[in-house]
């Protein structure tokens, strides 16, 4: 099993057509300056020694004030950072799982507390078309949020174009154990991965 972190997983997606995050890898403060001269503030920085970077208090959004102290407290961690751009905007959780039984699973589901407390999520089995993703997608509690509850409004067509490329990428790399976009930012434009992680065989 081949295990691809953070970077390697997002580069992988990127190179497959999918929206990630801007970002850059540093190992020296001189190295994020760089980077976060091309972003705008305030930005994530994160651990990269780790699956778990939350867990591990590996995750600090930062602004021009205290990059550098953050940098430093992270560096203590992981032998480099990813500086990656803040993304705001609704956390989803969407992914492939291989089953022994039927293959490429593909997965949607809210951030935050609907995953974690009312396992809000919902599968089909890939290859899957647009009207699946829709009825998968209303299936969840949270899909309510996403339709512009509380006078906010979410660019809904973007999730499905993300869940439709994973649809194809299962099809085209059957060695995929396990894809995991953790979160997927939607906002009112677009919907952005700003982390991932993939297990190959």
């Amino acid at each position: 099993m081949k295990i691809l972190k953070e970077k390697e997983a997002e580069d992988f997606l990127e190179k497959k057509g999918f929206l990630i995050a801007k970002r850059g890898l540093a190992k020296n403060y001189n190295e994020v300056s760089k980077i976060a001269s091309k972003l705008s503030f305030p930005i994530a920085l994160k651990i990269t020694n780790t699956l778990h970077k939350t867990d591990d208090n590996g995750v600090k959004i930062s602004n021009k004030e205290n990059l550098e102290s953050d940098f430093k407290l992270l560096k203590k961690k992981s032998s480099s950072v990813l500086v990656q751009e803040y993304v705001e905007g609704m956390e989803i959780i969407v992914g492939l799982k291989k089953d022994l039984t039927f293959g490429h699973v593909i997965i949607f589901g809210l951030g935050g507390v609907y995953v974690e407390i009312m396992k809000d999520v919902s599968f089909r089995i890939c290859p899957v078309e647009l009207e699946d993703i829709r009825e998968m997608m209303q299936e969840t509690k949270g899909f309510q949020l996403l339709k512009g509850a509380k006078g906010k409004k979410f660019n809904i067509k973007s999730i499905e174009e993300v869940l439709m490329k994973l649809s194809k990428l299962s099809q085209k790399y059957p060695n995929i154990e396990e894809l995991d976009i953790n979160p997927l930012i939607v906002n009112n434009k677009k919907a952005v991965i700003v982390d991932a992680r993939i297990v190959m065989r």
